[in-house]
């Protein structure tokens, strides 16, 4: 039974608080309303959004022709299943394998279940055509990882909040050092490895950069051993990088993509993974699969979601606006304050590190003024403040941003 209450921010985080799960740690700010690179809260002020839900707002809050694609479909048909075909689901597969270069897709709902999917299909892969013994496959994950929150996920994290209680954990799994190529080097020694998967850039362990040639060499000899080369673009991918995917950057074709987030423009949950014929027809009928994953409103959606980035040349925004944004904090605050001891990032996915411990709360408290200033940002790992706006931001925009970001920086300097 519903009851009425009153609307207030404290009012709503106390019921939050109250009948919610303790997983999240959110700013006190209560968001009813957003609008390209803006959102509102409960009491009607107005703030820039520096997350995106995670990268997950690419093309803006509500952005009108994806909207309008959702209700449009919504009002005709919602949900199938996969026991039927749908009148959708065939144009989407063909839009979004061709887009990114792929013989198949295969639809879910989260960048989670992606993920899922992409340690399943690898090692039916593994079995299947490598020749890898049964229940005997190996993947190759990195230090630093995020990947979600299921197990098959965690399984493979070395962050403590993410394993701790949650153990007898997925085997199979072989973590080496990030950005280490004797190390991925010695890993491939293994003939039971059937990938390395890996984020082009860690965005959950502070928009972690790696060395300009760990990609390209990494995927050099993945190919050597005959690894799968699994790119978890669920993050980076869909523009926010200055490319479609972060991969492009070094001309890289990932044996097995897994997109998610902006795939789907914020407003609806839409995941994918691609592959060629070789791996994907690997998995046949009831192996794997979803109720709602390739439902008529997510094909729908994530189709104009895509074509939005494409016409509005979304990617080459992030390129160009990325650049200023390093420019300006790297000259304006990083080179002149000690608070700020690095800005690092590509595209409009990027992250000022702050000169204190992780367990100091410098960092949250800088988010918290940037919050009372009109700007939303949220630190990870403690000192690691992450900025990653949504692509549809002007220049005049982002300058008015990076004033106000400068401006509360310095008010934390010490004197």
């Amino acid at each position: 039974m519903m009851t009425k209450t009153s609307t207030t921010s404290e009012v709503l985080i106390q019921l939050e608080d109250k009948y919610g799960a303790h997983n999240y740690h959110p700013l006190p700010v209560v968001l009813s309303k957003g609008e390209g690179v803006y959102v509102w809260d409960v009491e009607g002020k107005q703030y820039y959004d520096f997350l995106s839900a995670y990268s997950a707002v690419n093309q803006g809050h509500c952005h009108p022709r994806i909207i309008d694609a959702m209700i449009s479909q919504a009002q005709t048909l919602a949900l199938t299943s996969r026991a039927f075909h749908n009148d959708k689901l065939g144009t989407y597969e063909e839009y979004i394998t061709k887009l990114f270069g792929y013989d198949k897709v295969l639809p879910m709902n989260t960048g989670a279940e992606g993920v899922e999917t992409a340690v399943k299909l690898c090692r039916k892969w593994a079995y299947k055509v490598k020749g890898v013994p049964v229940n005997q496959a190996k993947i190759i994950f990195l230090s630093g990882n995020f990947h979600g929150r299921t197990m098959a996920a965690i399984s493979a994290s070395t962050d403590p909040s993410s394993t701790g209680g949650f153990g007898p954990f997925v085997p199979g799994y072989m973590v080496i050092p990030y950005n280490d190529l004797s190390a991925l080097a010695t890993a491939l020694e293994d003939p039971q490895v059937a990938g390395f998967m890996f984020e082009p850039i860690q965005g959950e362990a502070g928009v972690v950069v790696p060395d300009s040639n760990y990609i390209p060499d990494a995927y050099r000899m993945c190919k050597e051993k005959n690894v799968l080369f699994i790119a978890d673009e669920i993050q980076t991918g869909v523009g926010r990088t200055g490319k479609m995917i972060c991969c492009d950057h070094f001309g890289i074709h990932p044996d097995i993509l897994i997109l998610g987030k902006a795939l789907a423009g914020g407003v609806y949950p839409v995941a994918a993974i691609l592959a060629d014929d070789e791996i994907m027809l690997t998995i046949k009928p009831g192996e794997h699969g979803s109720t709602y994953g390739g439902n008529p409103i997510a094909c729908a959606v994530a189709l104009e979601s895509l074509q939005v980035i494409l016409d509005e040349k979304l990617s080459e925004n992030a390129a160009e606006l990325g650049e200023i944004f390093r420019h300006r904090i790297q000259t304006e605050l990083v080179d002149k304050y000690d608070l700020a001891v690095l800005v690092r990032g590509m595209g409009l996915l990027n992250a000022i590190i702050v000169n204190d411990s992780e367990d100091s709360k410098t960092a949250w408290n800088i988010c918290m003024e940037l919050a009372a200033n009109g700007l939303l940002a949220k630190p990870t790992h403690g000192n690691i403040i992450r900025f990653a706006p949504p692509l549809v931001i002007t220049e005049e925009q982002l300058h008015d941003c990076i004033d106000i970001i400068i401006r509360t920086f310095k008010s934390h300097v010490k004197s």
